[in-house]
């Protein structure tokens, strides 16, 4: 979790006074690439931290090496503790550590801190869904991860079909409550879902992980590489401007308004992988919503109310 490494760096800053990027990769586990962006991401939320160039140089607190945190100011530890916060709701390991920094906090700063800490809760589970816990396999994986082991994977494809295969694990992503697992592989870098894989054995293997490797910009890849693929058929559609925001809510990136009619209807055009996919979403709209193009939405829009009309006679 990247909040661990941004209380951790700055731990490991307090008690060294001064750091390279390298120090800090080879302290936490992560790449250099990786520590460089934790470092600048605790100067950006307001932390003095900054860089002394040339040799015998590195990232200091501003202040030199302290045993607390005495050199920051009312605003600089409320923007630290808003920035790891949320992650102490679910993180015991991070509830610890900031109660830690607020025992080394002057005492005029700890009142605001504690409030900065609180003030942000992350809930992630939808409305009428229960809280879900973090999988044993996940936990699993990120320990492979931090330690970098190679696993060995029992997965099943969207056919079921079972394989084998020896993975360097490279991070893990929690998305919309389902977990990926970003790996390297014989065959390049691949995306595993967690719940499709059957067994994950950790081995004692050291795992590969190019040098250079940075999780959210791998993730960023794929995640364009599915919503490229989920948009390759795109449909046309006029419906009142009022319920513009709630296609947008299901559709995302993939809803956009193209035009307004002089009757107030937006033109809006969908995109999905297949013409029966936006039927679907588009059925229960009935007449509020028309469909300009192409003609396999309006046929399976068709399909689906005559199948409807015929199990529900009148």
């Amino acid at each position: 979790m990247r909040a661990d490494r941004l209380v951790a760096t700055l731990l490991l800053m307090q008690s060294r006074g001064r750091v390279t990027a390298a120090e800090v990769a080879e302290e936490l586990e992560v790449s250099v690439a990786t520590a460089r962006r934790d470092l600048e991401a605790l100067s950006t939320a307001g932390v003095p931290v900054y860089p002394q160039p040339g040799r015998g140089g590195g990232w200091s607190l501003l202040g030199g090496a302290r045993t607390d945190l005495s050199g920051l100011t009312a605003t600089e530890a409320q923007a630290l503790f808003l920035l790891v916060g949320p992650a102490a709701s679910v993180s015991p390991e991070v509830k610890a550590a900031l109660r830690k920094l607020v025992r080394a906090l002057p005492g005029t700063f700890r009142a605001d801190a504690e409030a900065a800490a609180s003030a942000v809760v992350v809930d992630s589970a939808r409305w009428g869904a229960r809280d879900s816990e973090r999988s044993e396999v996940v936990v699993l994986l990120q320990t492979a991860v931090v330690r970098r082991r190679k696993v060995r994977l029992t997965y099943a494809n969207r056919a079921h079909e079972r394989s084998e295969r020896l993975v360097d694990p490279l991070g893990l992503v929690d998305k919309d409550d389902v977990w990926y697992l970003v790996a390297g592989t014989d065959g390049g870098q691949r995306t595993f879902r967690v719940d499709r894989m059957i067994e994950a054995v950790v081995t004692d293997l050291v795992a590969e992980r190019p040098a250079e490797f940075e999780l959210s910009e791998a993730w960023g890849r794929v995640v364009e590489d599915v919503e490229q693929r989920r948009g390759l058929l795109s449909a046309t559609i006029l419906i009142e401007a009022r319920f513009v925001r709630v296609l947008r809510s299901q559709y995302g990136r993939h809803c956009e308004v193209v035009g307004t009619l002089e009757d107030g209807r937006a033109r809006v055009r969908l995109a999905a992988p297949a013409a029966f996919m936006i039927a679907q979403h588009l059925a229960g709209w009935g007449a509020l919503v028309e469909v300009v193009e192409p003609e396999a939405v309006r046929a399976e829009l068709a399909r689906i109310g005559a199948e409807l009309a015929q199990r529900y006679p009148t």
